[in-house]
């Protein structure tokens, strides 16, 4: 499978859903911490310089449109760092300040607030418990790679934000929506198994397939008071499916 397309069609179908800044992460064996690419840009301009090698096994891919960590500030931009963990995020968490106050770790980065630090800080403090996600309020999607566990590929949904699952003989495709995964399968000529996951699903992948699930009690009580769109970024989608195709024609 040709990773580097791989990531251009998962990046291709999640480009309408943020423009504020775009990045990937990526880990091939032998490599505990990944190599993290992100840009104050919107996906069309990263599109074309993804690059993943044939090694590579795990990867990360995410657009932003940003509610709480200023983008100006590159730190704040997805994947977020904390400690050994490495991440991306859709959604809102709101106790974050509260949940990283204990960490000497935490906001590494000068001017650094983003909210998503906080998943991060808990998944790498309990060794990726999912348990622990229990202490998160708001909205979440996630997923993560820990340079202590060098094969896992981490995800987890709470509630307010959807994850998806594509299963196939190639391996595990995560995304925001349906239509990402069906991205997939089109141009990279596979077919997968999807189904989206529950509120409280803790996913741990491991050579390319679902090595364990788990469940936590997700913030039930959570209660978004001001919904955004799904779609923030229109013309994204429609330019990047349109270089995807020229990309996709040349491998």
């Amino acid at each position: 499978m040709d990773r580097t397309l791989a990531a251009q069609a998962l990046l291709a179908g999640i480009a309408e859903r943020g423009a504020d800044a775009v990045g990937y992460a990526y880990r091939a064996p032998g490599e505990a911490y990944p190599v993290v690419t992100k840009q104050r840009t919107p996906a069309s301009e990263l599109l074309d310089r993804i690059s993943i090698p044939v090694a590579a096994t795990q990867a990360l891919i995410h657009v932003r449109d940003y509610t709480k960590g200023h983008p100006s500030i590159a730190a704040n931009n997805h994947p977020v760092r904390h400690g050994p963990v490495v991440g991306i995020h859709n959604g809102i968490i709101l106790n974050d300040d509260e949940l990283l106050a204990p960490f000497s770790c935490a906001r590494a980065e000068p001017r650094m607030t983003v909210d998503s630090e906080a998943i991060f800080a808990v998944a790498a403090h309990s060794h990726n418990d999912p348990r622990s996600l229990e202490q998160l309020h708001g909205a979440m999607a996630a997923a993560w790679l820990d340079q202590r566990e060098p094969d896992v590929l981490f995800a987890a949904r709470g509630v307010g934000r959807p994850l998806w699952v594509g299963e196939g003989r190639d391996g595990v495709f995560l995304a925001s929506t349906r239509g990402t995964l069906e991205i997939v399968e089109q141009f990279l000529h596979v077919k997968l198994r999807k189904r989206e996951l529950a509120d409280g699903s803790f996913l741990a992948l491991r050579e390319g397939k679902v090595a364990r699930k788990a469940g936590f009690r997700p913030d039930d009580a959570y209660v978004e008071e001001h919904v955004l769109p799904t779609v923030r970024a229109p013309g994204e989608s429609e330019s990047c499916l349109r270089r995807l195709a020229v990309l996709a024609a040349a491998a």
